[in-house]
């Protein structure tokens, strides 16, 4: 699967104010996602040498089962499309406005 990150120059005000997910769950994300970062060469170290005990000992949030994929802008958990790394909102607002490279209305 092809994955990019969209380099998009939208802010909350001209995006109609949208409504956020709470900050809280943003930075609890954040949080998940440094830690995996922070023990990824430690975890591909232990599998590879079958120490199940020792994985057992990093912190939970270590493991990438943990993360769970985001809105790019408002932290939206649901209706997630991977390939733009937006919900199917944002997408279909930001499709109908052009922003989005290589997107456009279907029709048959």
């Amino acid at each position: 699967m092809i994955s990019f990150k969209l380099q998009l120059d939208v802010t909350l005000s001209n995006f109609g104010g949208a409504i956020l997910a709470k900050k809280s769950k943003i930075e609890k994300a954040k949080r998940i996602e440094q830690t995996i970062a922070r023990y990824a060469d430690k975890r591909a170290e232990m599998i590879k040498n079958h120490d199940y005990v020792g994985l057992s000992t990093l912190p939970r949030d270590a493991s990438p089962t943990r993360r769970h994929n985001r809105d790019e802008l408002d932290g939206r958990p649901h209706a997630y499309m991977r390939k733009f790394q937006l919900s199917r909102l944002n997408f279909r607002e930001l499709a109908h406005k052009g922003q989005i490279p290589g997107v456009r209305k279907a029709s048959w």
